[in-house]
């Protein structure tokens, strides 16, 4: 697939087919991805890939965990959302809602749709991102975000559909007990993947971006 097409095509993808992805192909995915720029070349990434029972176990146990009531504490705590980063969020929510068909009022369903976050959104199989704790944190942020988009772009060229999040590993505690992740790393976000189930409403979803015009300033041009 053409890079530029994949670049505007990409999307996240809420709901998956149950099949199964090869290894071979996720073999090939990471292959490629592991290829992303990274500061002073320090390749701080660890990854985890985790189908079949063992994905099945992480995503009981957070669904279970979430039910308990146990606060998420996850090893990179987020910051809410505020002004118009927060209205944005509210958009692709509310959007996301109407496809589903989920009422403001509807708090059952609206439960049912978090839960399916935790579950990686019922991918067949999920990639964990995880880095050493003695790394600095934000520049490892920031080397793992460009492997992130890198793997979701490979991807496409599979036939796969990714959905990058933060709600898979929002219980790190649970994907430890699972795949043995040790405590000295910090679990730091997950991607699910598999092939899209173009009916599933969600997967309709068209988010806004804002134009250019809104965002870049230009300097020195005539």
């Amino acid at each position: 697939m053409d890079l530029m097409e994949a670049i505007r095509l990409r999307k996240s993808i809420r709901g998956y087919k149950p099949d199964p992805v090869p290894k071979e192909i996720l073999m090939e995915i990471l292959d490629i991805a592991t290829r992303s720029p990274s500061t002073l070349n320090s390749q701080p990434w660890e990854i985890t890939i985790a189908t079949g029972k063992v994905l099945e176990d992480i995503k009981r146990g957070n669904v279970e965990t979430l039910i308990s009531g146990a606060l998420p504490n996850p090893d990179v705590p987020m910051r809410l959302l505020d002004g118009v980063y927060k209205e944005r969020q509210v958009e692709l929510a509310k959007q996301i809602f109407e496809l589903m068909g989920i009422a403001r009022e509807d708090k059952d369903r609206r439960a049912e749709w978090m839960q399916r976050g935790f579950r990686f959104f019922d991918a067949p199989a999920a990639i964990i991102l995880s880095a050493d704790r003695s790394l600095d944190e934000s520049r490892t942020q920031f080397d793992l975000g460009i492997l992130s988009q890198t793997i979701c772009l490979a991807a496409l060229n599979y036939g796969l559909g990714t959905c990058i999040g933060t709600q898979g590993v929002m219980y790190p505690e649970v994907i430890r007990r699972f795949t043995g992740i040790s405590e000295s790393k910090r679990i730091t976000i997950s991607i699910a993947i598999g092939y899209p189930d173009w009916g599933f409403p969600a997967n309709k979803l068209e988010s806004k971006h804002e134009p250019i015009e809104n965002i870049a300033t230009w300097h020195g041009f005539d």
